[in-house]
């Protein structure tokens, strides 16, 4: 997708003032209509450990757009622009009165879309998909969805973690999301559920897709491959705490260790995921040759 030879360089050479005039006013009044929205979402990116990897996509998506630039059969939709960035605005009216910060967000980016919509197209959209997901991707999910999700994955990753223990020959007792090993007790919390994981490497795997792989089939592969590693990992997180609790020292389970092994095993988690598409593009090359030699 980045660097496409059916498309140009943002911003193009051939615009004048008169071409920037109006892409100038809607950015000014998307500015001043979201800026509450954005400030907010910048603040939970720094603050909120659930919304870091908006940190990564938001500048990663912004670089994707600008690399991939402006596709060259472009055609400016001022009508389908306006309806759009209209319905955004009245979103964000809404969502303001009920103080609901997803739909707030959400009609920034809608907003956003509107815009590209109005200067360039729905072509534009089309090729900006990955940068336009990363972004959507980089707002945190409503609380209402995150707990709801949080609760299942706590004893998904109780069961599996309590299944390696035993596989080690630990005694180990489990109570829902509470893992009970002689002499010390661990708590699966919110934190701990894989969900914080979870989410930030389902949106490296949509990255990962978009640029490395070339058929819908080898991205959706991926996504559903993401969730599975993100669980098996942090299972494996549940059982390294333990062996270490039980085998070296009580405090490797709590603190600044405990933070590290989480680091450590994100970035095995986002190998796997860098391996599992690797192979997946080494077989979409095959399949290519396949046909290319069969035709």
């Amino acid at each position: 997708m980045p660097g496409s030879a059916d498309a140009i360089r943002l911003p193009p050479s051939d615009w004048s003032a008169r071409d920037y005039a109006p892409l100038a006013v809607a950015l000014t009044a998307f500015g001043l209509l979201f800026a509450e929205p954005a400030r907010t979402l910048a603040r939970d990116w720094w603050i909120n450990p659930d919304a870091g990897h908006g940190l990564l996509l938001f500048p990663v998506s912004a670089w994707l757009a600008w690399k991939a630039g402006l596709v060259r059969d472009r055609a400016p939709q001022p009508r389908l622009g306006t309806a759009v960035m209209i319905a955004a605005v009245a979103l964000r009216y809404l969502s303001g009165l009920a103080a609901e910060l997803f739909t707030m967000r959400f009609s920034m980016w809608l907003a956003a879309i509107g815009v590209v919509v109005f200067a360039f197209g729905l072509r534009q959209v089309r090729h900006w998909w990955l940068p336009a997901s990363l972004m959507l991707l980089s707002i945190p999910l409503p609380a209402t969805i995150t707990n709801s999700l949080a609760i299942p994955l706590q004893f998904r990753a109780s069961k599996l973690g309590t299944a390696l223990i035993e596989w080690r020959n630990i005694p180990v007792r489990t109570n829902g999301n509470v893992i009970s090993i002689p002499g010390q007790t661990l708590f699966i919390a919110e934190a701990c559920s894989g969900l914080r994981s979870l989410t930030a490497l389902v949106s490296l795997g949509v990255m990962i897709g978009g640029i490395w792989l070339r058929s819908v089939t080898g991205r959706v592969a991926l996504i559903a491959l993401t969730i599975p590693i993100a669980i098996v990992v942090n299972s494996f997180r549940i059982f390294l705490t333990a062996f270490l609790m039980y085998f070296v020292d009580p405090a490797l389970g709590r603190g600044f260790m405990h933070e590290s092994e989480g680091w450590a095993l994100f970035v095995v988690a986002f190998g796997l995921i860098g391996g599992v598409g690797a192979l997946i593009a080494t077989i979409e090359q095959r399949a290519i040759r396949w046909r290319t030699r069969d035709a």
